[in-house]
């Protein structure tokens, strides 16, 4: 498509990216399973090899079914290019890859899915980089945790479990006084409801695991590339603006300009470190994201009705729901989110950790999976599963305490997800 500025979100989440094929007239995008692709001729082939070309070589870095994908999910978030891999958590690595050395560490936000924390707090180390966490609603204690061996924050627009939102734009503030990129886990919102490019992020990365898929088929992450940040300006980022010995000198800032971190990501990230999407995932995730603001509309509808009626049950202690006006992220909605809170929050059960347990044990619609985004309602008690390897400490601070359940509402009758939870909840609070 050109001149995708024009289009609506609805129209770009069917047809961007995508084209008929030109061999066959097909309409949907082929599964182009396929490991590697003929060149034309020998020049053709060193061209693609010297990044003097764009084309398909080999799958483990380029493939057209993926491709599509990418350039789709740039289109909706706003950005320039886009870099598909294995997982979300794949995503995160391919994020940081060309961003950190040893001895280099990142601020990241208390509020993030525990896997995530783990990811920063234990794995990270083995490259030797690290990871501060700091509540982001606090501006003074981002900014105090910056130094000069920060290369970027990492946050949540929609924090995974308890659904709170990041004031992405203040953040932002803070890491451009810097100079270090802000990447931002679009995962719970999706560019439906947050484009964290549009409030001065720089790098957005998705577990297309999630909503954009929306079915709970395959697994899948994202890294999209704004394509606003000067990485020459600074020195701080020297495989982006550095010679590259691998190709012969060449300078990735200097040679590709704005796509200077996803050229980075595919003849780097994805050559060397091997996170690859299939392009079967791809194909599932390009069919899920062509419904994507339709389910998001309803996961919002249905998640405003069983929050508010939670909040109203004595059974419950809290909701965090932000799209409820007792929230305190509540204000934020309309800026950040302004077409929903997402569908994702977590409630605290009277009766704590064994209420907890027995709440999930006794839903019959509701799916006891560590998943989110589905069409199905899912719920998880975190402390249990997701968090589990997180301190109390830690699992307070990331909203997943042992009273709390997460759940993610799904496109289901809103009355008949109220009528399970009302069931399930007489049970475990008896």
């Amino acid at each position: 498509m050109s001149d995708t500025e024009s289009y609506g979100f609805d129209t770009l989440q069917v047809h961007a990216g995508a084209r008929p094929d030109p061999a066959t007239g097909a309409r949907n995008t082929p599964i182009y399973q396929s490991t590697a692709f003929v060149f034309r001729d020998a020049e053709h082939a060193a061209a693609l090899f010297n990044l003097q070309e764009v084309g398909f070589i080999y799958s483990r870095l380029t493939n057209p079914t993926i491709a599509v994908l990418q350039e789709r999910i740039a289109t909706l978030e706003g950005g320039v290019g886009a870099v598909c891999c294995a997982s979300g958590h794949a995503a995160q690595i391919m994020a940081l890859f060309p961003l950190m050395r040893p001895g280099k560490n990142i601020v990241a936000s208390t509020r993030l899915y525990g896997g995530t924390v783990t990811q920063f707090s234990q794995t990270i180390k083995r490259f030797g980089w690290s990871a501060k966490f700091v509540d982001f609603d606090d501006l003074d204690a981002v900014k105090a945790a910056i130094d000069d061996d920060t290369q970027a924050i990492f946050g949540e627009a929609i924090a995974n479990p308890g659904g709170y939102i990041m004031d992405v734009r203040a953040v932002a503030d803070v890491a451009d006084a810097a100079g270090i990129p802000l990447i931002i886990d679009n995962t719970s919102a999706t560019p439906y409801l947050c484009r964290p490019i549009e409030h001065g992020a720089t790098l957005v990365v998705h577990s297309t695991t999630k909503y954009l898929t929306g079915n709970g088929t395959v697994t899948g992450g994202c890294v999209v590339d704004s394509g606003k940040f000067d990485w020459a300006a600074s020195g701080k980022f020297p495989s982006l603006s550095e010679p590259e010995p691998a190709y012969h000198g060449l300078k990735f800032a200097e040679t590709f300009g704005p796509l200077a971190f996803t050229f980075h990501g595919i003849a780097i990230g994805l050559r060397d470190l091997g996170m690859t999407m299939n392009p079967q995932g791809a194909h599932y995730t390009l069919m899920g994201i062509e419904t994507l603001s339709l389910r998001m509309e309803r996961h919002v509808a249905n998640a405003e009705k069983v929050a508010a009626w939670l909040e109203n049950d004595d059974r419950v202690d809290y909701v965090t729901y932000a799209g409820l006006e007792s929230s305190p992220y509540f204000d934020r909605v309309e800026t950040v989110c302004p077409k929903g809170a997402g569908a994702l929050f977590t409630f605290a059960v009277k009766g704590g950790y064994e209420a907890c347990v027995k709440l999930v044990d006794s839903l019959e619609i509701f799916s006891h999976v560590a998943n989110l985004g589905d069409t199905r309602s899912l719920i998880i008690h975190s402390a249990s599963t997701t968090h589990r390897q997180l301190t109390a400490e830690q699992q307070e601070a990331a909203g997943a305490a042992p009273n709390v359940v997460r759940v993610s509402i799904g496109i289901e009758d809103a009355d008949d997800l109220i009528r399970d939870l009302d069931q399930a909840l007489s049970k475990a609070t008896s």
